[in-house]
């Protein structure tokens, strides 16, 4: 029997404001516990809300960037429940009227191109965090998260696969980052992601019971979570144990490589809606939403389009570059400065993106990149000995001159002082000329390599190879 899997995705992402969303409290990551706190975000009797106006221009801004209608009349709505990281018992977010309704993502997975349409964005405040004390019999709870302004982008049920679903997220994240409007660093939580998901048998319309998985935060997390639930799921009804598939809410345990049953799903009823009271209508001027649609900087998609035509590269070479803004931002301004695009991208995917794999940042300066591209196409050094100067550049503040006249790799490329050496060679390794020209073309590359061992490899090897051509 065939199955197929369907998914639906729920994305919280944490808003770049500086304060929280219903009042002053600083949303700066890696404070003090409860340092970020106030009465409001701790939920004391008489404090009350006052809602962040950025909030509901990044929220507008997020639907523009992900084709949204923007509801220029919406409100906030209680959702009551209760978890000790939840300081009030309930949450402001929004229920029937959210800022943001319909939308859509392209996404594409093995060349496939395929539209994911969306339910809906709607704005809500942070819950705090709950710390599991190892060995211990308490939990603390730090409550600088709570109040952190948040959108949570819901997905309708056309994902098909762990694979679609990486892509949307992957596709998502780059939308929001390029836009400004959330770092999406999952290591630090300001992007989380849980998953609906069911299966039913291929070519059947009736969706089955579908199970929300929690607690992935990567994308290789997500990836391997869906592909261990649908195969649990796929087994249970292939056996005729269909009947254990509940809607419940599973959390994902990466050490065991299995998802576990955390609890039994509410429904929307279980949270008692109603609107909420403390806070009045949000209204939205037209103008408003035509001066953050015009704002707006250039998407991914339209950067790969404009990248592939104006500089000549590659479809994959084009998605490596721009899958980090930051990464895209350094390419084009090392561009800017060498006017050499496919050297340039050729140093970044190779070399630079190794580097941070080391540090979390870019360490060298696109000027020094750009006068490093620079040196090897005038022959000034070697590939190799650039290889060497970046590994400085990356430490050092020196200027590649500076690297390059220390380390003594300025390369050789005087066409009269390279002959003397040419022919040195040649006379002391007369076997392998005769070699040469009875057909035996590897003694070329041993001439070579005895050339560059004469200069310490510092001879062009451009200009060696000609040489050499000749003189043989």
């Amino acid at each position: 029997m065939n199955y197929e899997t369907i998914i639906g995705l729920e994305i919280h992402v944490e808003l770049n404001t500086k304060s929280k969303i219903f009042c002053s409290c600083s949303t700066g990551f890696g404070a003090q516990p409860n340092k970020n706190t106030c009465p409001v975000c701790t939920g004391l009797p008489g404090a009350l809300p006052v809602l962040n106006k950025e909030v509901v221009n990044l929220a507008v801004r997020a639907g523009t960037a992900l084709n949204c209608d923007i509801n220029l009349i919406n409100k906030t709505d209680r959702k009551n429940y209760f978890y000790p990281d939840l300081p009030k018992a309930y949450q402001i977010s929004q229920f029937d009227i959210p800022i943001c309704s319909n939308g859509h993502i392209d996404i594409e997975v093995e060349k496939e191109k395929k539209r994911v349409n969306l339910t809906r964005i709607h704005i809500e405040e942070d819950a705090g965090k709950l710390v599991h004390l190892e060995d211990e019999e308490v939990t603390l709870i730090d409550y600088n998260r709570a109040g952190v302004p948040l959108v949570e982008i819901v997905s309708e049920p056309d994902i098909r696969s762990a694979e679609e679903a990486v892509s949307f997220l992957k596709t998502l994240r780059s939308i929001l980052v390029y836009s400004q409007i959330s770092d999406c660093r999952m290591d630090q939580g300001s992007m989380r992601c849980d998953a609906n998901i069911s299966v039913r048998e291929l070519g059947n319309k009736k969706l089955n019971t579908k199970v929300e998985i929690k607690n992935m935060n990567s994308f290789k997390e997500v990836y391997k979570a869906l592909k261990k639930e649908e195969k649990r799921q796929i087994e249970l009804y292939s056996y005729g144990e269909g009947y254990k598939v509940v809607q419940e809410t599973r959390r994902w345990d990466s050490s065991k490589g299995r998802t576990i049953t955390m609890r039994t799903k509410e429904d929307a009823h279980d949270y008692r809606y109603f609107p909420e009271p403390d806070l009045p209508p949000v209204i939205i001027q037209e103008s408003v939403v035509k001066n953050i649609k015009s704002s707006l900087p250039e998407l991914p998609k339209e950067k790969k389009e404009r990248m592939i035509k104006e500089y000549n590269l590659t479809e994959k070479e084009v998605n490596i570059i721009i899958e980090e803004k930051e990464i895209a931002d350094y390419y084009e301004e090392v561009v800017k400065k060498c006017g050499e695009p496919k050297e340039a991208a050729n140093w970044i995917i190779t070399e630079i993106l190794r580097l941070l794999k080391i540090s979390d940042k870019i360490t060298v300066k696109a000027s020094y990149l750009s006068d490093l591209i620079k040196e090897v196409k005038k022959g000034t050094i070697s590939n190799t000995a650039a290889k060497s100067v970046l590994e400085e550049l990356a430490v050092s503040d020196k200027t590649v001159q500076q690297i390059i006249e220390e380390k003594g790799l300025r390369q050789i490329s005087n066409a009269n002082e390279l002959e003397d050496v040419v022919e040195k060679i040649l006379f002391d390794n007369k076997q392998a000329v005769e070699d040469y020209k009875t057909g035996k073309k590897r003694s070329f590359g041993f001439l070579m390599g005895q050339i560059m061992k004469e200069t310490k490899g510092k001879a062009n090897p451009v200009v060696v190879k000609e040489l050499l051509t000749n003189k043989l």
